[in-house]
């Protein structure tokens, strides 16, 4: 087929080009530096600019809409234009364009409200009560696809819960730097299970899903390993694997919250080029459980995680050379 990967210069949506050129697919990548991967093609540009949208969907038969502004902090009207009206320009130009299979990349953060969440399904997004302007705004552009999907039309949402692996820069390396530096906390007990996504398992279902849109659309799937571990034992896990040494600091969870709260209402009142060190969203996900019912995920996508979460520690360790 031809497919468009919106967001494709990351480590996930490079992962998920090449796979589908190794699988035959003729790829066309959307975004603002090359995807770096030979045999794509590159059209540069953003979801905001209707006509980079246009002239990348002109000609394709699929969709799978990676592209999204993720931060813990920012403007709002940035989280809005990346996520919400980029996401309504890819939709509207991929009807246009007369594609019939369109996947789109969400978070399970989108109907997180806070609390733990025990073998949940994947539950209905929920933008006003989401935790932070990511989520809200990813939440919105859900809607939107879900909305957007018919049977000329079949859209699948899927949900990659917290994914993590070699080259990884949104959660692996952050952990692994931060561990490095002694700055990296578990937050109260540490033994909250919290389940994730080992990186090639994500893109295995993303290609898994772009068959299955077929057979099942209008639908939301959360998407993990389904090997819920303590946060601690994650964390203290892949910081070892990356060369730091044993965490050792802890901070009582009230703590965090309120230290979580106060970061947000004053970050953005400065420019920052790096993260905040902690969120009210982040002390909530370190600190509360959230793993997900995998059974309908794998009914609909006739997918299994290949690599379990033990290899894929061995292979983040591997490639930090320990």
């Amino acid at each position: 087929m031809k497919v468009l990967v919106t967001g494709a210069s990351g480590v996930l949506g490079s992962s998920v080009v090449r796979a589908l050129i190794d699988g035959g697919d003729e790829v066309t990548t959307l975004q603002r530096r090359p995807s770096g991967v030979e045999s794509a093609r590159d059209v540069l540009g953003s979801v905001t600019e209707d006509d980079a949208v246009a002239r990348a969907m002109a000609g394709q038969a699929a969709v799978i809409h990676l592209a999204a502004k993720v931060s813990m902090a920012g403007d709002a009207r940035d989280f809005e234009r990346v996520n919400i009206d980029g996401t309504r320009s890819v939709l509207d130009a991929a009807r246009s364009a007369g594609v019939t299979r369109f996947v789109h990349i969400s978070s399970p953060s989108v109907a997180h409200s806070g609390t733990s969440l025990v073998g949940a399904p994947a539950e209905n997004a929920d933008p006003a009560s989401a935790r932070g302007e990511y989520a809200r705004t990813k939440g919105e552009g859900e809607l939107l696809a879900l909305k957007a999907s018919s049977d000329e039309f079949p859209v699948l949402v899927l949900r990659p819960h917290l994914v993590w692996g070699p080259g990884d820069t949104q959660l692996t390396e952050r952990i692994i730097v931060r561990s490095r530096q002694g700055r990296m906390p578990i937050l109260g007990s540490g033994a909250a299970l919290v389940d994730t996504l080992y990186l090639s398992n994500a893109v295995d279902a993303m290609i898994a899903a772009l068959d299955a849109v077929t057979r099942v659309h209008g639908e939301a799937l959360v998407v993990t390993n389904g090997e819920p571990r303590p946060i601690a034992e994650f964390i203290e896990r892949l910081a070892l694997a990356g060369g730091a040494r044993k965490l050792r600091l802890r901070l009582p969870v009230r703590l965090a919250l309120a230290a979580g709260t106060t970061v947000d209402t004053v970050w953005n009142l400065r420019e920052h080029d790096d993260e905040p060190p902690l969120t009210r969203f982040l002390a909530e996900q370190m600190s509360t459980a959230h793993w997900f019912d995998q059974r309908r995920t794998r009914e609909v996508l006739k997918w299994e995680p290949a690599v379990s979460f033990a290899a894929g520690m061995e292979a983040v360790a591997r490639h930090y050379g320990r």
